[in-house]
């Protein structure tokens, strides 16, 4: 595998983006190879989440780093979810554009770590949203499809994927 590259709501690769994603199965080491080349590429785009269709790849699959560090989950599912809040997001695969998204202020996910083990995450704040966005990412739901306030969808020019939403200053977008 060479470097992977995202794929945008503009890209003649879009539909992946609105797919359900299919279950990884066995972590093998293409997937593995995969996984390496998604943070990379998560990295370099300065965003905070990366699912695997963003890169063009139909499997369930999604890696995040948030406060220095990165989870990798394979084959997630949200198993229970807590609360509201209300946050900016943007995404990867919309450059430009962020919006003010209710999500869960806290989530718990299984799925299985990048040697196929199964693990739990319970979540709260920045990290529960991540997830919450990087799972509607593998069921082919992007964060405008959550947007309530059609009027908070504005353009911005930064570089993360999330923060608290303050409709007074324009929120950096991300992936």
């Amino acid at each position: 595998m060479g470097a992977v590259e995202i794929v945008t709501v503009d890209s003649p690769k879009a539909a992946v983006l609105r797919r359900r994603a299919k279950p990884v199965g066995k972590v093998t080491a293409d997937v593995g190879r995969l996984i390496e080349e998604m943070i990379e590429a998560m990295r370099l785009a300065n965003g905070v989440g990366l699912a695997a269709p963003q890169v063009g790849v139909s499997k369930r699959l999604f890696v995040a780093e948030v406060e220095a560090r990165v989870h990798v989950v394979v084959d997630p599912q949200i198993v229970k979810m807590e609360g509201e809040a209300l946050a900016t997001e943007g995404c990867l695969s919309i450059p430009g554009w962020v919006a003010d998204v209710p999500r869960s202020q806290r989530v718990v996910l299984k799925g299985k770590n990048r040697r196929g083990r199964g693990i739990t995450l319970d979540a709260e704040g920045l990290l529960a949203r991540v997830i919450q966005h990087e799972v509607d990412h593998l069921n082919g739901v992007l964060f405008l499809d959550r947007v309530v306030d059609r009027s908070t969808i504005r353009e911005a020019a930064a570089t993360t994927e999330v923060e608290p939403a303050e409709p007074a200053e324009p929120a950096p977008a991300g992936g």
